[in-house]
């Protein structure tokens, strides 16, 4: 259908009202009979399975798209055959309409029809099928030929290609939404409800973790239905991790410049469906059955007391700038979704992704809280990290600790109880922000990353940043009521090295995406032991494991919430890649084998011990800052540095060079009261840590900290012993070996 202007305008001819040329190209295709519809609802948003007027069975479709004119919902038989049904009730910009005899595992589309007027932002383009916004299931995968782009796409000159409009039908390739009956209450469902200062997170992918698991029947691995497998689930119960946060599982696509060099988008950060849980991720089917399979697998991590927590991308889709594909919200309503410059033509980027969604506007920010409560209240998920989070916390232009959608989330009963945790930063002017956040917000704290990295290659000029984040963190969240687990603590994630890679190498080999390894950050804060890459070398060898030990022990002592990335604990490596975002193979799998080998089967048996340890000691997963002042009589504080000297420091300490730190945590002092009311004691602890290439001396701290100290943790011991310990006299001038982490139990 097109609008009147256009049917007054021969093609390349103006279109009225736009100022400039418009040009089209192709032709339409017939339009099929028109099967009866009824006048529906204008809630809920989505396409919704119920019984409509006198019992009759059908589904109610309603899209919000304010400044179109004309809506057709295309439905789709198993040869492909298009039916396209005219909605005509308008209420409040949605479009809507019951049709009867629609049932669960309809495949449907939309198609919308409007002004081609790029320089005002208009880009309607009824010849493309557009993907629904509240899709519950999509089926099918998402390929880029010319003709799923709104414009064309190979015009000569690429300057003005935007504003040509592509007529040729885009439904033959592309995806399409399903109609999903939502029948389950989640009555049997336990959700673990972990508090924050209890969580160990454990960052994976759904596909890679599970794609080459050995005890994992073929079939299920790299699925939702591979991840629920006992055998998955019984590594993160033994590992002691509280909560997997997913890499991306909505819906996403994979963008023209990867497909054209054979790649995908592996991770996800593309994502085009906030409904619908990635179809390439089931075992089950992709015309529906992708829903139960996703809700099975959160029911069964649940039963194993382990949360879950979506990675989400609402700051931009997989639709990019005005040269990319028409597939969803381009096609509804352009304006009404995106930021767009004073150039209407062009999209305001601040995810460098090329569009950025416009949160300010209701209608967006509504799309977003309608799809996380689904997940929580239909789904079951636990809670979300925020990808590019300070996107969402813009106003107009800057960042705004007080834009809607931030008050949206502090208000929404739903939502203000399940976690959150930010990405606080994006690429837009004034986009890093951490610390900045409101209360109930968590924050992936990269100062943290930084510090601990720099301070075990030896870049740290003093220990004054180190001493803040083993501690807490207190200088970037201490205010408004803000709790040390607002610090998500990470050495390693997702994005850049993995724990291995680290220790391996000095500069990023991003070479097989393709970029000629232009990808990738060149900040890496990485040492290679001296050499580059994997070695046969047994002493850079051992150095290497022991330096992941170190890192490994620095996260899990360190108060906050750690988080670790799953392969570290037993040597995962990407082969020096940075910027594996794009390697669906062995590059970004979870490559088991390594727990056949010793070095690497120790290491994960460190990891596990030390989150035991954590769980057992409450001093070292605290509700509350530390004060460092003395809470008793005999002038024990709750928290304390001590130099190699076994002197407390002093303010010159803190600012002098330095590659050892001691810190004295007090079992005494714990703020806050168990569950019924009596006050929180533990064990008191000394951790040393000694970055320096040689073995130092240091003067064990007497009365009132300890009498003796018994040895719990050395990370210079390839193998871990268990308690009980070397004991050493208060006062003694013990020897730490270089690069080595002792921690120390009090007595």
């Amino acid at each position: 259908m097109t609008s009147a202007a256009e049917q007054r305008a021969p093609a390349g001819e103006p279109a009225a009202g736009s100022g400039q040329p418009a040009a089209v190209y192709g032709a339409r295709r017939p339009v099929p009979p028109v099967p009866a519809v009824w006048p529906g609802a204008p809630t809920p948003l989505g396409a919704r399975f119920r019984t409509g007027p006198d019992g009759v069975a059908g589904t109610n479709f309603a899209l919000w798209a304010a400044g179109a004119e004309a809506v057709r919902v295309c439905l789709f038989d198993e040869a492909g055959r298009e039916t396209r049904v005219p909605l005509t009730e308008l209420t409040h910009e949605i479009w809507h309409g019951f049709v009867p005899g629609v049932l669960p595992g309809q495949r449907y589309g939309y198609r919308v029809d409007g002004r081609w007027d790029p320089w005002t932002g208009a880009r309607w383009n009824p010849a493309k099928l557009l993907l629904d916004p509240y899709a519950r299931a999509v089926d099918g995968e998402f390929a880029l030929p010319p003709e799923v782009y709104g414009h064309v796409r190979d015009w000569p000159d690429q300057a003005v290609a935007d504003t040509v409009r592509d007529e040729r039908d885009s439904a033959p390739y592309v995806p399409k939404g399903v109609v999903v009956h939502d029948d389950d209450d989640w009555s049997d469902d336990r959700r673990p409800k972990t508090p924050w200062a209890d969580s160990v997170i454990y960052e994976l992918h759904v596909r890679g973790f599970t794609r080459l698991h050995p005890d994992i029947p073929e079939e299920l691995r790299g699925t939702y239905a591979g991840l629920a497998h006992p055998a998955a689930i019984e590594h993160l119960v033994r590992l002691g991790v509280t909560a997997v946060e997913l890499l991306p599982v909505h819906q996403f696509a994979h963008e023209d410049h990867l497909l054209r060099r054979g790649l995908t988008n592996y991770w996800g950060y593309n994502s085009i469906g906030y409904f619908a849980p990635h179809a390439g991720y089931a075992a089950s089917g992709t015309t529906g059955q992708q829903v139960g399979e996703f809700k099975r697998m959160v029911r069964a991590l649940h039963a194993a007391g382990i949360e879950v927590i979506l990675d989400v991308v609402y700051n931009h889709t997989a639709e990019a700038g005005e040269l990319g594909p028409t597939l969803s919200l381009k096609g509804i309503d352009n304006r009404g979704y995106y930021r767009l410059q004073d150039d209407a033509r062009r999209y305001a980027d601040y995810t460098g992704c090329g569009n950025t969604l416009h949160v300010v506007q209701p209608q967006v920010l509504r799309l977003i809280t309608d799809s996380l409560r689904y997940w929580v209240t239909e789904m079951g998920v636990d809670g979300f990290r925020f990808d590019l989070a300070a996107a969402l916390a813009r106003s107009m232009h800057d960042v705004d600790m007080l834009s809607p959608f931030l008050a949206v989330i502090a208000q929404d009963p739903v939502l203000r109880r399940v976690k959150l945790i930010a990405e606080p930063w994006d690429i837009g002017s004034g986009g890093y922000q951490v610390g900045a956040f409101p209360p109930l917000w968590t924050e992936w704290n990269d100062r943290y990353r930084n510090a601990v990295r720099d301070f075990w290659r030896g870049a740290l000029p003093d220990v004054r940043e180190m001493g803040y984040r083993l501690s807490g963190s207190s200088d970037l969240y201490a205010w408004g009521g803000r709790r040390p687990y607002a610090s998500v603590n990470f050495v390693t994630a997702h994005d850049g090295f993995t724990l291995r890679d680290l220790v391996s190498y000095g500069r990023k080999h991003n070479e097989a995406n393709g970029e000629d390894n232009r990808d990738g950050t060149d900040d890496n804060r990485s040492w290679n032991c001296g050499t580059e890459g994997e070695t046969d070398d047994a002493g850079i060898r051992a150095l290497r494991r022991r330096q992941l030990r170190n890192l490994l022990t620095t996260l899990l002592l360190s108060t906050g919430v750690p988080m670790l990335v799953a392969g570290d604990e037993f040597g995962r490596t990407q082969r020096g890649n940075n910027n594996a975002y794009c390697q669906d193979n062995e590059i970004g799998w979870v490559d088991w084998s390594l727990l056949q080998e010793p070095g690497w089967r120790a290491l994960y048996d460190l990891t596990a011990r030390l989150i035991a340890l954590r769980h057992r000691h409450p001093v070292l997963r605290r509700r509350a800052f530390f004060s460092g002042r003395a809470q008793t009589a005999d002038g024990l504080r709750d928290l304390a540095w001590f130099t190699a000297r076994g002197a407390e420091m002093t303010e010159g300490d803190w600012y002098a060079p330095a590659a050892t730190l001691g810190m004295y945590l007090s079992g005494r002092d714990i703020p806050g009261r168990d569950e019924r009311g009596a006050p929180v004691v533990d064990d008191s602890f000394l951790a040393v840590l000694h970055a320096g290439e040689r073995p130092t001396g240091f003067v064990l701290p007497g009365p009132p900290w300890a009498e003796a100290y018994e040895v719990v943790v050395d990370t210079s011991a390839e193998e871990q012993t268990g308690a009980p310990g070397t004991v050493h006299r208060a006062g003694a001038r013990i020897t730490v070996p270089g690069r080595t982490v002792l921690l120390l139990r009090a007595a």
